[in-house]
């Protein structure tokens, strides 16, 4: 998995595995899921994050499981 924020294009980038992305649909305003070839969601792409998100938010990111 990889998490990614552009700053420069103003997006956030969720991916979740490799394989080839071969349709993407907006579910929402700005929000992307990226599905592979049997159909699973393989990314998410969330765009004009600032709008979304304080840069105070994105400083203090945080990753948890349980």
């Amino acid at each position: 998995m990889k998490l990614k924020i552009d700053k420069e294009s103003d997006t956030l980038y969720f991916r979740l595995d490799e394989s080839q992305i071969v349709e993407s649909e907006e579910v929402e305003k700005n929000v992307i899921l990226n599905f592979n070839k049997d159909g699973k969601v393989v990314g998410i792409e969330m765009l004009n994050l600032s709008k979304v998100v304080s840069a105070q938010q994105l400083n203090n990111l945080q990753f948890e499981t349980s």
